[in-house]
């Protein structure tokens, strides 16, 4: 009845009724917490986790999965951490390809890459999903060398290669700048997710400021409706960087005319086990006094170090200095500098956005790494960033 409710999305009724339960197994606390997980009620199901514990019911493997799995998607590397050690003293629960590829996509998705290669290592049994897993990984990490070598094993092994090895190469002309072999290369192939290339392809042509090949791979996408909000927005950015405030506007016309909306940006930051999450230009956070302080003393020390605003990011033909407020709120700011006056000199601050980071946040955090001494790492949807000494680990390509 519990998986029943909440294959609907019924999760009251689906509490209601596992609160009614008098003894609980395992498996009936591993279904309610992997319930909540897949209702997309994360912290819920941390808590679930946490009275799961209380009430002395040792996890089983699927359960220890379900809650990497939301650590995974929140970016709470510390508890991650804690999940493994914690893991590592049960008995039974062994390094398979089911809980080291829950291990690896966790330790990743929090920006600790070699911990998710050590446990890569340490694991006897792989399948080509947890060979895939490590290669995307590293490719989001751009460590395009390591990521060959792991392919190279995967070879030998004799598993068969998918998508994950042409996602690579189209990676390397991307950042090298080399859009013309890229599109070809796609153009050529009759089976992968094309359209997920084509995407990455759109990114590609903004940063190059390629406009003409922009606008096919873009025509391509919405010819074939294979165009989510995302590509709408990419190419959108596409002809404002350029100037083409009406093409633009044409654009945001088009989404609004199929339905498509732009996903608002989120971003959350883990502090002493806690996750914190900001919108654009959020004030509920109880900390916001000291949030905005931080925020306004960074952003004159960054003017005097001859930072300019990326103003042409904004989609709205609207004057310069609305364009630099508007930039100054978004919500990777916002939890940065949350982190900064909430944490120790020194620690790593880890930030996850479900969006990609527009030109200008991406700029500012490298002048905010360099002044504050602080290593940053942002998790966008495209890919890692490790920012550290005014430079990032992606080399300004993303």
């Amino acid at each position: 009845m519990i998986n029943c409710f909440l294959d609907h999305g019924l999760v009251e009724q689906a509490i209601e009724v596992f609160d009614q339960v008098r003894i609980k197994d395992t498996v009936c606390w591993t279904a309610m917490i992997d319930g909540l997980v897949r209702n997309g009620e994360m912290n819920r199901a941390l808590e679930m986790f946490r009275e799961m514990q209380i009430e002395n019911v040792r996890p089983n493997e699927i359960t220890f999965v379900c809650v990497l799995s939301v650590c995974s998607r929140l970016g709470a590397l510390e508890l991650g951490r804690w999940v493994h050690s914690f893991m590592r003293k049960q008995r039974g629960i062994e390094l398979n390809h089911f809980v080291g590829g829950a291990l690896i996509n966790m330790y990743s998705r929090c920006g600790d890459i070699n911990e998710a290669e050590r446990v890569f290592a340490m694991m006897k049994e792989r399948n080509v999903i947890t060979y895939n897993l490590m290669i995307s990984e590293l490719a989001m990490h751009r460590k395009s060398t390591e990521a060959i070598e792991i392919f190279r094993g995967m070879i030998k092994q004799g598993f068969l290669p998918t998508s994950v090895i042409f996602v690579a190469v189209l990676n390397a002309c991307s950042h090298g700048g080399h859009l013309k072999e890229a599109y070809s290369f796609i153009r050529s192939m009759k089976k992968s997710p094309v359209h997920v290339m084509l995407g990455a392809l759109l990114s590609a042509c903004k940063i190059h400021g390629n406009l003409e090949l922009g606008e096919q791979v873009a025509r391509i996408l919405m010819n074939h409706e294979l165009v989510d909000s995302g590509t709408y927005v990419l190419l959108s950015n596409v002809y404002a960087s350029s100037g083409k405030w009406k093409e633009a506007a044409q654009i945001r016309a088009k989404m609004k005319e199929v339905g498509i909306q732009k996903e608002p940006g989120c971003s959350s930051t883990e502090v002493n086990n806690e996750i914190h999450e900001f919108l654009l230009g959020d004030l509920r956070h109880p900390q916001k006094e000291k949030i905005y302080k931080k925020l306004e003393e960074l952003n004159q020390i960054v003017r005097e170090a001859v930072y300019t605003p990326a103003t042409e990011v904004v989609l709205h033909d609207i004057e310069d200095w609305e364009k630099e407020q508007a930039l100054a709120i978004h919500s990777e700011r916002l939890a940065i500098c949350y982190g900064l006056t909430s944490t120790k000199p020194c620690t790593t601050i880890r930030v996850v956005k479900n969006l990609r980071v527009c030109d200008d946040c991406h700029s500012m955090i490298k002048l905010i790494a360099k002044i504050t001494k602080r290593k940053i790492m942002v998790r966008d949807h495209k890919r890692f960033h490790h920012f550290e000494n005014g430079n990032c680990s992606c080399g300004d390509y993303w």
